[in-house]
């Protein structure tokens, strides 16, 4: 201001000053005060008794412009700032009083959990988002303008015009007609890729990678093939002789045993138990009739047949699966069987000689064989499948008769009732389903909210009534009448069966009703009594007790199979 002040031109010396000039002196020759700091002031304010007060009623200050002091003051009241923001490390200060959080003072406010994560996703996909004061935007004003405001909740997607449909259309036919070649010639790659000049390295396996990946491909090869794929089946005769002094095969039944008495008994302890499964025990059952023979289906594939009445050993082994077994069925005559394992095959075996008469695949697991009761419908094949359908095959030739198409889940069971002229099906939908044999359409619909699903049933004696696991920890009871009524008064109890598929059965007499839970143990209730645990025990130790069986002429003993890989005869 001072060189402003004295720049004059050499013209004017001598000549008046004007009005502005020596306005411009006065103010040239006058100290100027500027102020450059923010208009923040704090430092006269101070929060007591949590409210904010003038710090001049709690403090004395010296005059700063004063030359005299006529008491004694502190150094904080000496070194106190006139202008500007508190000092944050003031014990008493607004900013440590007003603090609630230990970056400074967070204020509460709500905001819809919508409306912020609204607002999060435009800011972070659109680079803008409305101000947190609902006063305008921050971010990219630009995009805000091109986008007219639009979130990534709100974002349309804009139909195109005829004209911009017109000349997509047509820059797809000109880039075809450029890029692609006639029809009789050879396509060729007309544009070069990135990639195209790029060789190829061929990455040599060193000899310990190629030892391993032999090994590895050897055992496969010796586990089996894909699920689906049928694996070569063979079977071990494991018997001293095939056929008696008198001719007689070793599946035949004995001739002097008979059925010792018509009322049935519970069994108190085991009397033998027979090891030969190397994983859990799926299945089991018992020679139709007789009982001299019991099938049992393993976890580790095999399928192995033991002599109840004599030794006692394993007879036969049967090696057709490359899984887990999961279901066996025998045919009237027990001459032949079913097996059905998790590599989604079905087989049907000669129980003496042990060949594979007929292998049946679908790609899907089967969760249940049955043969047809009649004994002049032996043919007759009905599997329940993970694809939700029943499936009826010609055993004899091998053709797919029929399928049984309503459920809405795998099929578990299936129960022929009234001599076999209908079937009953459970599947894990919760629902039952009554069929007509032959007729692909439910005549019978079961169903119902506090319904569980049933993956294992067992028909009474009688034939009236049959019975199922309920995945509620209960056995229910329907009737098999005309209007299969669920029968409230036949529901058994007091065991624990949730999760697991517990084979249910009965005695030859009707009398009691048998089944295993998931703690190994083995339950008996009567029928006339269901209310009533008439008789439980441990049957397997740390196990599923999963299948049981009542023996057909010795009326005091039962079959128990558990996932221990144990199967154990009790009397």
């Amino acid at each position: 201001m001072d060189l402003v002040a004295q720049y004059r031109s050499d013209g004017d010396d001598g000549a008046s000053t004007s009005e502005e000039e020596v306005a411009l002196d006065a103010v040239a020759k006058k100290p100027g005060v500027f102020t450059a700091a923010p208009e923040v002031d704090t430092a006269a304010l101070t929060f007591v008794d949590n409210s904010v007060v003038a710090e001049a009623a709690v403090r004395h200050f010296q005059d700063p412009k004063a030359r005299q002091v006529y008491f004694n003051p502190k150094h904080e009241d000496l070194s106190a700032p006139v202008v500007g923001p508190a000092d944050p490390s003031d014990k008493n200060g607004v900013p440590l009083g007003m603090r609630n959080h230990r970056a400074g003072v967070v204020e509460d406010e709500h905001v819809n959990p919508f409306v912020f994560d609204e607002q999060y996703g435009t800011f972070h996909s659109y680079g803008y988002s409305v101000n947190p004061s609902g006063q305008g935007y921050v971010g990219d004003l630009t995009g805000y303008l091109g986008k007219q405001g639009e979130t990534v909740f709100t974002q349309a997607r804009k139909r195109k015009t005829t004209q911009e449909r017109k000349a997509d259309t047509e820059r797809k036919i000109s880039r075809m007609e450029d890029e692609s070649a006639l029809p009789h010639e050879p396509w060729e790659l007309t544009r070069a890729q990135p990639w195209a000049e790029k060789e190829v390295e061929v990455v040599q396996l060193t000899d310990e990678q190629k030892e391993f990946m032999d090994n590895l491909n050897e055992e496969k090869a010796l586990a089996g093939g894909k699920a689906g794929e049928a694996k070569e089946a063979t079977s071990f005769f494991h018997g001293k002789e095939r056929k008696d002094f008198a001719g007689r095969t070793w599946i035949e039944a004995p001739a002097d045993k008979k059925k010792e008495n018509d009322y049935c008994f519970l069994p108190k302890r085991a009397i033998h138990t027979w090891t030969g499964h190397t994983k859990g025990v799926n299945a089991i059952r018992l020679f139709p009739g007789h009982g001299h023979l019991l099938l049992s289906a393993g976890l580790d594939g095999r399928v192995k047949i033991w002599d109840v009445f004599n030794n006692r050993k394993c007879m036969r082994t049967y090696l057709g699966h490359s899984k887990g077994v999961r279901d066996v069925c025998f045919s009237n005559d027990g001459s032949r069987f079913l097996s059905t394992g998790y590599d989604c095959n079905i087989r049907l075996w000669d129980t003496e000689s042990g060949k594979v008469l007929r292998t049946i695949s679908n790609k899907r697991v089967f969760y249940v064989v049955k043969f047809h009761p009649d004994d002049d419908k032996q043919n007759v094949l009905m599997a329940g499948c993970s694809d939700k359908k029943v499936y009826q095959w010609d055993l004899d030739t091998g053709d797919l008769i029929q399928e049984y198409d309503y459920h809405l889940d795998a099929v578990n069971t299936i129960t022929f009732v009234d001599e076999g002229r209908r079937f009953v099906t459970s599947s894990d939908d919760k629902t039952l389903r009554v069929w007509e044999f032959g007729i692909p359409v439910q005549i019978k619909y079961i169903a119902d909210p506090s319904m569980h699903s049933i993956p294992a049933i067992s028909l009474h004696p009688s034939g009236n009534y049959f019975s199922g696991q309920s995945q509620d920890n209960q056995i229910v009871t329907y009737s098999t009448k005309e209007r299969f009524r669920l029968n409230r008064k036949k529901t058994f109890k007091g065991h624990t069966s949730a999760g697991y598929a517990c084979q249910v059965n009965f005695s030859p007499d009707g009398r009691f009703v048998v089944s295993g839970d998931s703690e190994g143990r083995c339950f008996f209730w009567e029928w006339q009594n269901p209310r009533r645990v008439v008789q439980s025990f441990k049957a397997h130790d740390k196990s599923v007790c999963i299948g049981c069986e009542w023996h057909p002429l010795e009326t005091s003993k039962v079959v128990t199979c558990g996932w221990d890989g144990l199967i154990k005869l009790w009397d």
